[in-house]
């Protein structure tokens, strides 16, 4: 009987985990961190290879990753409803 116990305990706590790296996934500071950083890394390699306007350039992939971010979730309803 402990043996079930023990092996309830271990999935409510991997479901607990699981749960949080979802939320991880899908939150607005992940996402906002990850444009910040795409943002600040273009920016820079654009700059030291000369580009004019790194700064405004720079804008272009992190735009794109926050785009993608936004359609994504159709996207996925979408995918699902066809399987």
């Amino acid at each position: 009987m402990a043996n079930s116990e023990t092996d309830i305990t271990a999935i409510l706590e991997r479901n607990k985990r699981v749960e949080l790296d979802k939320a991880w996934e899908v939150s607005l500071t992940r996402r906002g961190f990850i444009a910040l950083l795409t943002y600040g890394i273009t920016a820079l390699l654009f700059w030291m290879n000369g580009l004019p306007r790194p700064l405004l350039q720079a804008l272009i992939p992190a735009m794109a990753y926050v785009l993608s971010t936004l359609s994504l979730p159709w996207l996925k309803r979408w995918w699902m409803g066809e399987k």
